[in-house]
């Protein structure tokens, strides 16, 4: 079970997108290949479907202890929506 560690800053980041903490995490847990992607040094990048049906793309780290820390959180655009549905096929 993946653990998330929330603070002020990143709990504000995803609400000023619309994100509530626990979609975010939603997202990572349930992510299906071929995410979680590396697109960064040490920066991993989910799609995902809440399950509400809201698409979104999160961006966190891992921990050295191994937990997640959300970077970013926001609902994905149009075309980000038809790339993830072509990618899933």
């Amino acid at each position: 079970m993946l653990e998330f560690r929330w603070i002020g800053w990143n709990i504000a980041k995803c609400e000023k997108h619309g994100v509530a903490p626990n979609d975010a995490e939603h997202v990572v847990r349930q992510a299906r290949r071929p995410y979680p992607r590396q697109i960064d040094d040490g920066k991993w990048l989910v799609w995902g479907q809440t399950p509400t049906g809201f698409f979104l793309q999160v961006v966190y780290v891992l921990d050295p202890d191994g937990t997640v820390f959300v970077l970013h959180a926001m609902p994905m655009t149009d075309r980000q929506k038809r790339q993830h549905r072509r990618r899933r096929k």
